[in-house]
């Protein structure tokens, strides 16, 4: 009897480290599909201001559209917003925020503005992800999306030391290597393609720089500059319903 039961007992160690192994792979399998939308600025960060609007409107605005669109077409996908009202949030809570919802993509939405340095218009729309800038314009925009640190308290200890408005400090970001670049870079020329597809805007292309708020993400991120606010025609379109509508749809589809 006792040798049954010793049997039986081993049968059944046997099976239960069968299943163990066998059901292990795909374990993460309930694990909904999380996309986190980021409204850049907000709050006393303003971010640019065009002759009629200011970008901490406008990236909501289009924020809250693109999550609406993604509710409706996937209903098993999770949305979570970076913030739905206009309320200030750090630049490292907003990476935060994906990372502890364990996200799988992050999209962070913003308004470019020109250089006043800089000759002639500025104009269209570009797709960024986190790298070293290739150009004086691209790290031109990642100092003026970075500059908003300097409205957080603290902001050296928090970021090390990192002086957003000095070319130095840019260095760090040619030695990252985000094992999700690729995914990224795949992300980035989707969104970007489906804008000028849909939108006939100016394309200015996919780029890579140092923004603060993709370097301390853990998943594929891209940050979305749909147009000038301080070109008149890109900001009267980002102004409008179809402007915001076809924009959104956009970043939906891609």
């Amino acid at each position: 009897m006792r040798k049954k039961l010793r049997e039986m007992h081993i049968k059944l160690s046997i099976l239960i480290l069968f299943l163990l192994i066998i059901l292990t792979p795909f374990q993460g399998w309930g694990k909904p599909f999380v996309v986190v939308i980021d409204p850049g600025h907000g709050g006393d960060d303003s971010g640019a201001v065009g002759a009629i609007s200011k970008e901490k409107v406008l990236n909501l605005q289009v924020a809250l559209k693109v999550g609406n669109l993604i509710n409706k077409g996937h209903q098993d996908v999770v949305v979570i917003y970076t913030r739905k009202t206009d309320r200030k949030l750090d630049l490292n809570a907003r990476a935060d925020i994906a990372n502890k919802a364990k996200a799988d993509l992050f999209i962070s939405i913003h308004a470019n503005a020109k250089n006043a340095k800089s000759k002639g218009r500025a104009y269209g729309i570009e797709t960024y992800t986190l790298g070293l800038a290739r150009s004086d314009e691209n790290l031109e925009v990642a100092k003026r999306e970075n500059s908003v640190i300097k409205l957080e308290e603290n902001y050296e200890q928090k970021y090390e030391n990192f002086d957003p408005s000095s070319t130095e400090s840019y260095i760090i970001f040619e030695f990252i290597q985000n094992k999700f670049m690729e995914q990224s870079a795949s992300l980035a020329s989707y969104i970007q393609k489906e804008i000028i597809s849909s939108t006939q805007r100016s394309d200015r292309g996919v780029k890579q720089a140092g923004f603060l708020v993709l370097r301390a993400t853990s998943m594929p991120s891209v940050l979305v500059e749909m147009g000038f606010i301080t070109d008149s025609s890109d900001e009267k379109y980002m102004n409008s319903d179809a402007g915001q509508k076809a924009i959104s749809e956009s970043i939906y589809q891609g």
